[in-house]
């Protein structure tokens, strides 16, 4: 009879820490720990396969990322990358070591308690990557403007325009003189701050632009970009953290996947409802959070959006702008009822995933590529 064993590991940037349980029940059996290199992981999984055993890895998703994975898939055997958020834990347990934790992982994985993630490929990594490192560049460029802005109130320079960051902003910023010399130098350190993550923000929407038309979504990326409110940018981020949403089975389950659900506390005859759960992926949920905002204008085919809309088939068009209809009215009966503009982009948010899902079934299977 073929001996199946089931492999935990507590993976850290040096170490690997080991547990194995065989599936004929027994004590879990800790190994020790090995080197985080490829060379020990081969060696690993040659010694525990002596003897013509079946191997089933498990670790959790973290830093480390995906590499030890596919090296894993790469030698024959099956492994799963769970999530750590989702591992039964005791509440009492407050021992938490890289032995427990390899043995808690083995043991769990023979028990099929653990849940594991969806782990992406190569190409698609890398073009998550490409939206994440525009999120990060984003988020630097909006706290120099912050820092610039700080320092002119403390200068007691207001602007008197409506809008800034625009050429009349600009222009306005040309114009300041500060008595100290000093000043003047931090002031234009501050300017070219931000110019320079002005560049930096440019760079990568263009890098999004060439990597998602010749990415193997791009079909997808297309589609989604007939619904209102969803860009480039906004379907690349969608495709590049989500992937194929064929692998859903239901509207309501990638709904409760990006957290876009209400939480639930019921028992017996009560039902109470809070907050939506904020689990899952947070970066999809923020931009189709963004996305809602675009439905509170009444329903409209825009001559920029037909023209996005017209790049995709008759029934993704169809889809799009039954959803447009239907999410405009939406949000203007919510907005009636007096709900928070927030509260109602967050439910135009999830409806608006339930017509992302919806295209998605009808778009082609993207092929397997390489970088």
């Amino acid at each position: 009879m073929e001996e199946f064993k089931y492999v935990g590991l507590d993976v850290h940037k040096e170490t690997i820490a080991v547990s194995v349980a065989d599936d004929q029940g027994g004590e879990v059996r800790y190994l020790g720990e090995i080197p985080n290199t490829p060379e020990a992981v081969v060696k690993l999984a040659r010694q525990l396969k002596k003897g013509g055993s079946t191997l089933s890895f498990c670790y959790e998703a973290g830093p480390c990322g995906y590499e030890l994975h596919r090296q894993l898939k790469g030698l024959g055997h099956d492994c799963q990358v769970v999530a750590p958020s989702l591992i039964p834990t005791k509440p009492g347990d407050r021992v938490k070591t890289d032995r427990r934790d390899s043995l808690n992982l083995a043991r769990l994985h023979r028990a099929k308690e653990l849940t594991s993630v969806w782990v992406p490929d190569e190409p698609q990594e890398a073009l998550r990557d490409l939206t994440r490192g525009r999120e990060d560049m984003k988020r630097m460029q909006r706290q120099a403007r912050q820092r610039l802005l700080a320092f002119l109130l403390r200068q007691r320079k207001t602007y008197s325009g409506k809008k800034r960051w625009t050429q009349a902003f600009d222009r306005w910023l040309e114009t300041l003189k500060f008595d100290q010399s000093i000043q003047q130098i931090v002031f234009q350190e501050y300017i070219d701050l931000v110019h320079a993550m002005d560049k930096r923000v440019a760079a990568f929407d263009q890098q999004i632009e060439v990597a998602s038309t010749h990415s193997v979504f791009a079909p997808m990326i297309t589609g989604y970009m007939a619904l209102r409110g969803v860009d480039r940018l906004t379907a690349t981020t969608v495709v590049a953290e989500i992937g194929d949403l064929r692998r859903f089975s239901s509207a309501p389950q990638l709904m409760a996947y990006l957290g876009l659900v209400p939480s639930e506390h019921s028992s017996g005859p009560s039902k109470v409802r809070g907050s939506i759960t904020k689990t899952g992926n947070g970066h999809v949920r923020r931009v189709l959070v963004e996305a809602a905002w675009t439905y509170r204008h009444p329903a409209r085919k825009s001559a920029t959006l037909q023209r996005r809309a017209e790049r995709s088939p008759q029934a993704v068009q169809d889809v799009a702008w039954v959803a447009q209809k239907r999410l405009c009215g939406r949000y203007q009966l919510l907005q009636d009822r007096n709900k928070l503009k927030v509260q109602v982009c967050t439910a135009i948010a999830r409806e608006l995933t339930g017509f992302l899902w919806a295209i998605g079934q009808a778009m082609p299977s993207p092929a397997p590529a390489t970088l």
